[in-house]
């Protein structure tokens, strides 16, 4: 859903790319005592449970710390299921490029072409807006999750958590505001890109976007944990009940049971560790885009709402750059009511590291303390 709640890109141009990297400075300790130190860390500043997972080739590095259950005092899971939130664009992403690869739809088509009508009203025009600017949030489109009713505190969310959406609902939301700018001209972070990005895999293929989905990454990759769950408010067993504080000093509220329709393309699929990790691997290896789709996917641009997170992040189409000492990984963040998760990988695909929060904190001290000891723990585990 939101991303702003943790990590992202850099590439050395906008033309993409991790461009030279100085070589890492190597961390004495051993992954398995980096990343549980690191999510102990986080445990520590608040959250309720954190759990994650480090692939160095096909050797597999696991933790956990905290508990699954504040009642009960449950542990985490070492390999439970959540809501992925943002990290669900890169999928989306991946799938439109094959389509592009396929020269069934153009990065650089208006959206009015292939949908007609849904980008219009109040200064909104889909004839200016491409597929492209879609992918890679510069198409100003103001974001609907801001006036989502359930996202405003815990009474409103308690009413409204079951509430039923289609993308085109969530869309003509957005279309009741004037676009932030000019498509083209800046960059802005927006769900309803990719709640348009969904839409489009609907109208070339024939099919809702989370069966292109599955058929096109999940079976080729037997990534039998991930799936979309449309109107279905729970997650399977094992997993980690999510909590939100709505106010700054305000309560922890269980957040788990909700209809995940209201994200949608832009933010609905659930996940494990394990597939996600082997996801980012096989996507930054070349296994899921042929090399000129691979190299529109790396084109980035300043994502100028992040550079707080870390100067320097970027972000691509339905990817990001997370710069560092040595480098740099491809990543994506994203975030659901209570949940949030951070996934990331080497340019070379070798190392794939995902960290899953079960707690979101409405104090921005603390929460900005929880994005930066993430960012330093993804520092040390990626580049380990």
């Amino acid at each position: 859903m939101a991303a702003a709640t943790a990590g992202a890109v850099l590439a050395a141009a906008v033309g993409g790319g991790a461009g030279s990297a100085a070589p890492p400075t190597p961390d004495h300790r051993s992954t398995a005592t980096v990343l549980q130190h690191g999510l102990g860390d986080l445990h520590d500043l608040g959250v309720s449970g954190t759990q994650g997972q480090v692939r160095d080739g096909n050797r597999v590095t696991v933790a956990r710390s905290g508990v699954a259950d504040l009642d009960t005092g449950t542990p985490m899971p070492v390999d439970g299921y959540f809501r992925i939130g943002s990290t669900t664009k890169t999928f989306v992403s991946v799938v439109l490029l094959q389509l592009v690869g396929e020269g069934r739809i153009g990065l650089d088509d208006p959206i009015e072409r292939w949908l007609p009508g849904v980008v219009n009203g109040n200064g909104n025009e889909g004839r200016h807006v491409t597929v492209r600017q879609v992918l890679q949030h510069t198409s100003g489109l103001y974001d609907s999750t801001n006036d989502l009713a359930a996202l405003q505190s815990a009474d409103e969310f308690l009413a409204h958590r079951f509430d039923h959406y289609t993308e085109a609902q969530l869309v003509a939301i957005a279309m009741r505001h004037p676009p932030l700018f000019a498509a083209g001209t800046h960059w802005s972070y927006s769900n309803t890109n990719y709640l348009l990005a969904g839409m489009l895999i609907k109208r070339v293929t024939g099919h809702l976007w989370y069966t292109e989905v599955r058929s096109r990454i999940l079976m080729p990759l037997h990534l039998t944990h991930t799936f979309y769950p449309g109107d279905r408010p729970t997650l399977p067993q094992p997993h980690a009940e999510g909590y939100r504080q709505f106010a700054p000093g305000g309560p922890l509220i269980d957040t788990t049971v909700f209809n995940p329709t209201v994200t949608a393309s832009a933010g609905g699929l659930v996940s494990t560790p394990t597939d996600l990790a082997r996801f980012w691997q096989a996507m930054a290896r070349g296994q899921l885009l042929r090399p000129g789709q691979m190299a529109e996917l790396h084109q980035t641009v300043l994502a100028d709402g992040f550079q707080e997170i870390r100067p320097g992040i970027r972000y691509g189409l339905g990817i990001m750059w997370i710069p560092n000492r040595c480098g740099g990984s491809w990543a994506h963040v994203g975030s659901m009511p209570g949940m949030s998760t951070l996934a990331a990988v080497t340019p070379d695909g070798h190392r794939s590291t995902v960290l899953y929060l079960a707690t979101e904190l409405a104090d921005p001290d603390w929460a900005k303390a929880v994005i930066q000891r993430e960012m330093a723990l993804l520092d040390g585990l990626i580049w380990g």
